[in-house]
């Protein structure tokens, strides 16, 4: 090779995935675990609706349930609503357990082990739900294991880019692009006063919206094409992103 040419970059993917989980973060790194995990929680919340008829990262919608069915003496879905808030509070606390014990011990780990055990829980979703499992009361593990798992990656990506980014968290996304395009169309009819407006965080919105509405999309088709597995496939994803990193820095 003659001098002055650099030679083509190999492992372009182990590196990516080295830098989703690094824990020196950047803000290119936050966007892309960030844009990654929008996907994920999209695909598992249509999931969630194809096989249990239930939106699993929808806490004010089980909120407002656990109220309405109270009122209305059906104590059944209360304890549905009440089961499905615990859990997903469960998955943020252990979330932050996790990263806050690695944080202390083992910097190096402390968002590859948020990604890994997501991984976990989805196949373990999957492997649980076969032989239809999930029908009659074996509907509510399907349901807690789904909020279990989007509280734990809603509260990895919070503590990860420091409560900048969440991605199941769809309601208060909407009000944040509406709030930054309010900014920008005030700037432009009036002169004063001058209201700052941010157009790299209004992208970001719309970049997570978007992948939460396509992993929708898709997961909507693959849940309904080939049921439980494609949760399986979302497992192996997540943790095919914690484990080579893994393998790289002990061939270091």
């Amino acid at each position: 090779m003659k001098r002055g040419l650099k030679r083509p970059h190999r492992w372009t993917v182990v590196r990516q995935l080295r830098m989703l989980t690094s824990h020196r973060r950047t803000a290119r790194s936050d966007r892309t675990l960030a844009i990654m995990l929008a996907f994920v929680a999209g695909s598992a919340n249509a999931g969630g609706f194809i096989l249990l008829g239930s939106y699993t990262s929808h806490m004010t919608g089980y909120l407002s349930q656990a109220a309405d069915q109270l009122v209305l003496s059906n104590y059944a879905m209360v304890f549905t609503a009440i089961l499905a808030i615990g859990l997903f509070t469960f998955g943020a606390a252990l979330s932050a357990i996790v990263i806050n014990w690695a944080r202390g011990y083992q910097p190096r780990l402390q968002y590859i082990l948020p990604l890994a055990l997501q991984g976990i829980s989805f196949l373990a979703f999957s492997i649980i739900g076969r032989g239809d499992n999930y029908a009659g009361n074996g509907h509510l593990i399907g349901l807690g294991l789904l909020c279990f798992i989007m509280g734990f990656q809603n509260a990895t990506i919070t503590k990860i880019s420091q409560s900048r980014i969440r991605t199941t968290h769809v309601t208060g996304m909407v009000t944040d692009v509406g709030i930054e395009l309010g900014r920008f169309v005030f700037n432009y009819l009036f002169q004063r006063p001058r209201i700052m407006a941010d157009a790299n965080k209004l992208l970001l919105l719309l970049q997570l919206l978007g992948m939460f509405f396509i992993g929708g999309v898709i997961g909507a088709f693959g849940f309904g094409l080939i049921g439980l597995s494609f949760s399986m496939g979302v497992g192996f994803l997540l943790l095919l992103s914690a484990i080579i990193p893994i393998v790289v820095m002990n061939r270091k």
